[in-house]
């Protein structure tokens, strides 16, 4: 043992201020004052000294010591210096099998392996394994505590190869040893330690799979729940890291399964049932789980009703719509900023994206590369999802879920006699699950269960009105799943509309004013969904929509409140301009204000409720001008504020980061201000203060790449609406504009507002623009052509080439035979607008300069102007030119021989519409 000593004093009032510790009077005084012991070099050594040298000691005393001296080791590691961690080191492992502070002494052991690597430290593992042969069961309970901590902690240092050796050699076969040891903790510590390696497919465990699986068999049984539960963890994460061991043993394990998935224990059922989720999500296992459905689809079933364990945490079954939410199940909002987007020529992107120019998410498959958004799949599963933890329930309706969309018919042809029997059930709890699992399988199942759907939706809307809080909300969150095919009915038949889509609605606003606050959250989600597929199918019920929606400000409490705002953004964005109508205004608008006076500035509440603004302002369009003045106010100030904290913060590096969503919200609010007041902004960014000009020319440069996102996107608004307040500082924006377009940019939604912007500018600034062309081609060029692009960059960076042809025609139109395949391919299918009329206006400019460049895409120009339809009358005359200037350019015969080669639905409307 090493020689050093305490100072008498020092050890006083280090013991002492721990007392404190225990039973603060002032905690964080407490805390400062141990972080500021860090500064002296041995204090370390004082804190193992009371850990481990002094059994006289409070045991309580002793045990923070250890936790102190665990945090510093993993706070403060490479500022402790060797001679230090040897004497801890020394101290720790001579008391491993101290009953007293076993522990802490394992906590502080794993952390010295995780901070300095078990290359720096090989002999704490021999140690260790000899204490594992200990007479004294305390000592080996510790030691193997310690080791489960470091298999967690330094899994793949352990795997690697330390002296010569792999020390998993040696630790597998040792761990698999201890499993029918007579103590069931230590048994547990065995078959946890060793499962921490199946994920790395460990070259030491996989040598020894066999002999691992049968002793994990051989605990299948075990008296010790605890040890059960861990044995199934480790099959599950076997099927799904190495499945192929487990599948000559897979009729037992099923059953075996089975049995623990309808555990009285739910926690060993959960363990259990995600066996099945595992196995269900493999697409190559398939083949090896379809011949056990008939027996798994009922005890998922089964694991799908509430438990009284379930009813006894959730409560809810009272009118508590008055309670006020407890602010710690709220869960924390973050914003997503603008992408500037266009809209495609499908009934079904008309429908999502509604007249919407832009919108805080690209379409599935353009799903931003900087996304950080971390969704658990099955975080909608349910009502209750910011109520309870994932549990048995939520497991088997997700497994349900995945097996139908898996085995469709086979599934649903097991389920529905089940589900028979489930929703005819008197007892509320058999109903309640039977209408989950009708939900759960809406997504696979859809079309096996459509012909029974006009029986089904009707049950399902009588029981909107069941006396249980949990029945109406369930019922809520299955019709939200069913939405789709309701709406797709009532659009072809008048009797489905009025059967079906006005009693969901009417019922559903019912229950957005429920009593009970669960309801009220499922009710809002659902109505969401059903804006989403509906659209302008609600226009004619707008009225009682709005009225409802208003009454829920004044009735809900906080959290259902921040859902309430999606739902009114979302009737926004899908009804469009329908909502600026006076009677609509005056209903919607006061609710929303006050929310808007009430918040703080500070509060992420304005997260939500400014999201919903930007929708509201983009549908109203001018008919917000009689509220914008102080929104747009307080959005400035917002702007002000958040930079002003980060220049302090610049300067005194201990303050707190400012939180920049407020920014961007802000930026995203002012834009939509911008957009929709168009020319009548002027006065408000007239009078901006700071000037408008000065806010951007700081938020474009910033580190977040959100904030530059939402910025490209009020600059471009502003180029629109109010070009000559910006006009004087465009060259000092042009060469940051330019290094987002980007090819290889890391943040596609930065590059994408960026482009549009520029296209928005070069149409207001014109020829003026010229010195930048060269440069912006450079930079989008290499994008026109690239086929992996997202769509919506795509589109963005065709319009802005195009508008930029219009204003410089004779400084694009050479490059028109690299670009115009995908330029034509990326524009001909986007609905018919201003943006994509200035763009093809441009591509008639670049043809008049250099008709040569167009002439290998002339049939792919046909079909993008036989298929446009609203064409302006210039665009019009534009396109008539172009054909007959081609016309006369290839000759009759070979104009003639090119026409009769164009399919029907091209050359009708191009001989109808231009006389070719």
């Amino acid at each position: 043992m090493s020689a050093w000593q305490p100072s008498a004093q020092g050890l006083s009032d280090l013991l002492q201020l721990l007392r404190e510790a225990i039973n603060p009077t002032d905690g964080q005084n407490v805390q400062e004052r141990l972080e500021y012991f860090n500064k002296i070099p041995d204090y370390n050594n004082y804190l193992v000294y009371i850990l481990t040298q002094m059994p006289q000691e409070d045991q309580y005393i002793r045990s923070v010591a250890g936790l102190t001296l665990k945090n510093n080791i993993r706070s403060h590691y490479p500022n402790i210096s060797p001679q230090v961690l040897e004497y801890v080191k020394e101290c720790c492992l001579q008391h491993i099998g101290d009953a007293a502070v076993g522990k802490p002494v394992s906590l502080v052991i794993a952390s010295i392996v995780a901070r300095g690597n078990i290359q720096n430290w090989p002999q704490v593992l021999q140690v260790l394994l000899e204490k594992l042969d200990d007479s004294n069961p305390t000592m080996v309970e510790n030691a193997f505590s310690t080791f489960q901590k470091i298999c967690e902690d330094s899994s793949r240092d352990l795997d690697s190869v330390i002296g010569g050796v792999k020390p998993l050699e040696y630790m597998i076969p040792k761990f698999i040893a201890f499993f029918d040891h007579p103590e069931g903790k230590i048994r547990l510590n065995a078959i946890t330690c060793a499962s921490q390696f199946i994920t790395l497919r460990s070259e030491p465990l996989m040598t020894r799979i066999n002999e691992f699986l049968i002793a994990l068999f051989n605990r299948a049984q075990d008296d010790n729940i605890d040890v059960r539960k861990a044995v199934c963890q480790s099959l599950v994460s076997l099927l799904e890291v190495c499945p192929e061991v487990l599948l000559p043993h897979m009729p037992d394990l099923v059953e075996y399964m089975l049995f623990c998935t309808q555990s009285d224990d739910c926690d060993l059922a959960l363990e259990a049932c995600e066996f099945w989720l595992v196995f269900a999500e493999q697409d190559e296992l398939r083949d090896h789980l379809r011949p056990f459905l008939q027996k798994v689809v009922p005890v998922l079933l089964k694991g799908m009703v509430y438990s009284e364990i379930d009813l006894m945490t959730l409560g809810g079954d009272e009118d508590d719509a008055h309670i006020a939410d407890d602010e710690q199940d709220i869960k924390p909002r973050f914003h997503k900023a603008n992408v500037v987007e266009n809209e495609l020529t499908t009934k079904e992107d008309e429908a999502a994206n509604a007249d919407k120019k832009k919108s805080g998410l690209l379409d599935d498959d353009d799903s931003d590369v900087d996304d950080d958004e971390d969704d658990d799949d099955y975080d909608d599963f349910e009502d209750d999802e910011f109520y309870g933890e994932w549990n048995l329930r939520k497991c088997s309706a997700a497994t349900l879920d995945v097996l139908c969309t898996s085995f469709e018919t086979e599934v649903i042809h097991i389920l529905i006699p089940l589900l028979k029997g489930e929703l005819e059930s008197s007892d509320w709890l058999h109903r309640e699950c039977g209408i989950l699992a009708l939900g759960a399988a809406a997504e696979g199942g859809m079309q096996e269960i459509a012909p029974h759907l006009p029986e089904l939706v009707p049950y399902l809307l009588n029981n909107l009105n069941d006396p249980k809080p949990l029945v109406r909300s369930i019922t809520c969150w299955t019709l939200g799943r069913y939405c789709g095919w309701i709406v797709q009915s009532a659009r072809q038949s008048p009797e489905a509309r009025q059967h079906l889509l006005e009693p969901l609605t009417q019922i559903l606003l019912q229950r957005i004013l429920d009593n009970n606050k669960r309801v009220q959250e499922a009710a809002c989600s659902s109505f969401s969904l059903l804006e989403e597929e509906a659209a302008m199918d609600l226009v004619p019920y707008l009225q009682p929509i709005l009225t409802t929606l208003c009454s829920a400000f004044s009735k809900y409490q906080h959290r259902n409140l921040l859902l309430l705002y999606d739902t009114v953004g979302t009737l926004a964005d899908v009804v469009g301009e329908t909502l600026n109508n006076p009677q609509y205004i005056d209903v919607i608008m006061p609710p929303l204000i006050s929310k808007w006076q009430e918040i703080s500035d500070d509060s992420t509440d304005l997260f939500p409720l400014l999201e919903c603004l930007s929708s509201v302002t983009t549908a109203l369009g001018k008919g917000f001008k009689p509220f914008a003045e102080p929104v747009y106010s307080r959005c400035v100030v917002l702007v002000c504020k958040t930079l002003e904290e980060c220049r302090l913060c610049a300067m005194d590096p201990t303050l707190e980061e400012p939180d920049k969503d407020f920014m961007i919200v802000a930026l995203d609010l002012l834009s939509g201000i911008v957009q929709a007041l168009n020319t009548d902004a002027e006065p408000l960014v007239a009078s901006t203060n700071p000037p408008v000009v000065q806010l951007l020319s700081l938020c474009i440069q910033d580190e977040v790449a959100e904030v530059r996102q939402s910025t490209y996107a009020l600059l471009g608004d502003l180029a629109i609406s109010c070009f000559e307040h910006i006009r004087a500082v465009v060259p000092q924006f042009m060469p940051l504009l330019l290094q987002q377009i980007d090819p290889q940019a890391e943040h596609l939604s930065v590059c994408n507002n960026a482009t549009w912007a520029a296209g928005e500018i070069a149409l207001k600034w014109g020829a003026e623009i010229r010195e930048y062309v060269e440069p912006l081609l450079q930079r989008l060029f290499p994008l026109m052509v690239n086929p992996q692009i997202q769509r919506t960059l795509l589109e963005n960076v065709a319009i802005t080439i195009g508008r930029i042809g219009l204003v410089c025609p004779t400084m694009v139109a050479p490059h028109l035979e690299m670009f115009i395949h995908p330029w034509l391919a990326a524009l001909t299918p986007i609905r018919d607008n201003e943006e994509k009329s200035s763009a093809f206006s441009g591509l008639c400019e670049m043809i008049k300069v250099n008709p040569q460049g167009a002439v290998k895409e002339f049939p792919a120009f046909c079909t993008a102007v036989a298929n446009y339809q609203n064409v302006t009358p210039a665009l019009h005359e534009a396109f008539g030119n172009i054909l007959m200037g081609y016309k006369s350019m290839f000759g009759e015969a070979q104009w003639q021989q090119g026409l009769t080669s164009m399919p029907q639905e091209v050359r009708a409307p191009l001989q109808e519409r231009y006389g070719i």
